[in-house]
C-alpha cells in the first residue's frame, strides 16, 4: 500500500453552490489527478458536497431511507484489521460510518487524519450493542472502552461503492 500523506482536502478545491429545494447545497469540485481510488471509480465533480450539507441530509433521514450521493470529508478511523469500514467527520461532532459494498475494496489502514471522497448511498440505522463492541475491538479499543458500550447507537451510516482518497504530494 502506499503512504499516504496530506491533511487539505479542499486545498485545490473549487467551491460552487447547486440550488436545493429550499436551501442552498454546497458543492466541492476537486482535482481527480490528485486522488488514489478504492472500489468503483467515479467523478469527482460538482456533484460532491460538504460534509455539513451531508449533515442537514441526514437530519431529514429516518431509518429505511436511502440517498445517493458523493461527499468530502476527513477521516477519523480506519479498521485496524482490514480497513474494512472508515468513519468520518461530518460536522457538529458527529460521524459517518462508512462500510464499502459487497466487501469489495479496503481503505489502508494508516489513512486515519487525511481527505476522502465518498460515493454511494446514505442512511440512518440503529447499531446493536454487540455489534459497537466488535466495532471497538476492530478500531483497537480497550477492554474498559469496550465495556462501556451498553446502549444501540442511531448512526449516519454510508454504503460506498468507492472512495478516493488524497494522494501524497
Amino acid at each position: 500500500m502506499k503512504k499516504i500523506v496530506g491533511i487539505f482536502l479542499l486545498g485545490a478545491a473549487v467551491f460552487t453552490a447547486c440550488k436545493g429545494n429550499d436551501k442552498e447545497q454546497v458543492s466541492v469540485v476537486v482535482d481527480e489527478s490528485k486522488y488514489e481510488f478504492f472500489g468503483t471509480k467515479f467523478a469527482l465533480d460538482k456533484e460532491v458536497k460538504d460534509s455539513g450539507t451531508v449533515f442537514e441530509v441526514y437530519q431529514n433521514m429516518v431509518k429505511g431511507d436511502s440517498v445517493p450521493m458523493k461527499f468530502a470529508s476527513t477521516i477519523n478511523e480506519v479498521c485496524q484489521k482490514k480497513g474494512c469500514w472508515l468513519s468520518l467527520d461530518l460536522t457538529q461532532d458527529k460521524k459517518s460510518f462508512v462500510k464499502f459494498k459487497d466487501y469489495a475494496f479496503f481503505a489502508p489502514m494508516n489513512a486515519g487524519g487525511h481527505e476522502v471522497v465518498v460515493d454511494g448511498k446514505a442512511f440512518v440505522s440503529v447499531i446493536p450493542v454487540d455489534e459497537l463492541k466488535h466495532y471497538a475491538e476492530d478500531a483497537g479499543k480497550t477492554e474498559e472502552e469496550i465495556a462501556l458500550i451498553t446502549e444501540p447507537k442511531i448512526t449516519y451510516g454510508f454504503m460506498a461503492d468507492g472512495i478516493a482518497i488524497k494522494k501524497a504530494k
